[in-house]
């Protein structure tokens, strides 16, 4: 498999171009004017008076980042070269300042159009190539059997069962959390008929008049999880919430005082169960928990939230087995993945890939083999270029750096992971 070194649009333009020998990075040995025309001084150049005249120039330092120029005059005075600079597209092109960076492209290759080989060079492979996923956000119930497959994935290669994972029960939340009676415009109870982990789940009803703060908390024996760094629990609610309305509060003291972990929620999804692993923040310091509860951060209105099996894991100790590809499949349109038989109550990983990301800032990440990127966009700006001469040994010349980035490519896409197993969803 290659190395998937992640380098950004700006790196792998800058690569091609000195590929195509149409590159010279510059960097400014004094400030540019300050008029309506402006300009970039600089000793990296050699030439005549109008030598540059017609190049691109492309700023990669604040505050010119990722403006693109073309040189309209160029002067040079005591080996100090003057590029008069005329902005391309309705972008402002700031006066540019000592030491400041900037690309000098050959007028053959315009630059933009280099961007447009690289996102090219990428979706020619889509299907081919994926950036890789994995996601923990799936748990089996021995009961379920079909489960949505997580956005960022474009296919599933593998299912994988937690089989082992070293773990402390912080509270089933299968009997009431009554550590002090519930505060007005909450309702809690135990529901026996919906839950994940029988026999039942803690439910609390909440009023609409219901503002904030602590919903509701069970007293526990003394626990210490400085030997764990993940919380892990089933949670329910009846309206759509967005990350941090809601929290489990690990506290040293009783009615959740003195609170040593406060475990945001993620956005849930209205009546839909969730499973949720949140990080300890410091588990060092839950070494005397003696109080676990429910807390709203916002008021949301009425809603009904259940919690399920709040447990602590040490995430480093799992141990995952493969589920057989037999019992298995994807049902592409719906994003559904249909199992055989309903995985046992453990949690399940996904493995698979996203379609790699289009480059559309100089920031931007390549997510596949960055050689192959590089030698076949190279490649598509040689064919669309054509040879620098029309002269004979200008066409051998082209001929030769063609057919050398086109091997290169062929080699690097030979080279690309096997999609061994990829089920493809929409």
């Amino acid at each position: 498999m290659p190395a998937i070194q992640g380098r950004t649009r700006l790196q792998i333009r800058q690569a091609i171009g000195y590929s195509l020998r149409a590159l010279q990075m510059l960097t400014a040995t004094s400030d540019g004017a300050t008029a309506a025309t402006r300009t970039f001084v600089t000793d990296d150049l050699w030439g005549g008076a109008s030598d540059h005249n017609g190049k691109w120039w492309v700023g990669t330092d604040t505050p010119n980042a990722g403006v693109y120029a073309r040189v309209v005059a160029s002067a040079i005075a005591s080996n100090v070269t003057t590029l008069t600079l005329q902005v391309m597209g309705n972008v402002a092109l700031a006066a540019t300042l000592t030491d400041d960076t900037a690309e000098l492209w050959a007028m053959r290759y315009d630059p933009k159009m280099i961007e447009e080989f690289i996102n090219q060079a990428i979706i020619e492979v889509t299907g081919l190539a994926y950036d890789p996923e994995e996601s923990l956000a799936l748990h089996g119930d021995g009961r379920q059997k079909r489960f949505d497959v997580p956005a960022e994935f474009k296919m599933v290669n593998g299912i994988y069962l937690r089989d082992q994972v070293e773990s402390t029960q912080i509270h089933l939340a299968t009997t009431a959390w009554d550590e002090a009676a519930a505060p007005a415009n909450v309702t809690r109870s135990v529901d026996t008929k919906d839950y994940k982990r029988p026999p039942g789940s803690n439910k609390f009803v909440i009023a609409g008049a219901f503002a904030t703060g602590d919903i509701s908390s069970k007293a526990i024996s003394s626990l210490d999880l400085s030997g764990y760094d993940y919380v892990e629990f089933w949670v329910k609610s009846t309206t759509a919430t967005v990350a941090g309305d809601f929290r489990l509060v690990l506290a040293e003291g009783t009615l959740l005082s003195s609170n040593v972990e406060e475990l945001d929620f993620p956005a849930l999804v209205a009546d839909t169960w969730t499973y949720v692993r949140v990080a300890l923040a410091d588990p060092a310091d839950a070494n005397a928990i003696i109080s676990v509860g429910l807390q709203a951060m916002n008021n949301i209105a009425a809603n009904t939230i259940w919690i399920n099996d709040v447990k602590a894991v040490l995430d480093s100790t799992a141990v995952w087995v493969p589920m057989d590809r037999q019992n298995w499949r994807v049902e592409e349109e719906l994003r559904d993945i249909v199992t055989l038989f309903a995985p046992a109550y453990k949690l399940l990983k996904l493995t698979g890939g996203d379609t790699p990301a289009l480059l559309s800032a100089d920031a931007t990440a390549n997510e596949i083999d960055d050689q192959y990127v590089i030698a076949r966009a190279t490649e598509l700006a040689l064919i669309s270029s054509g040879p620098s001469t029309q002269t004979e040994a200008g066409i051998a010349a082209w001929r030769g750096q063609l057919a050398y980035w086109s091997q290169q490519a062929e080699v690097a896409k030979r080279s690309l992971p096997w999609l061994v197993g990829a089920r493809v969803v929409s």
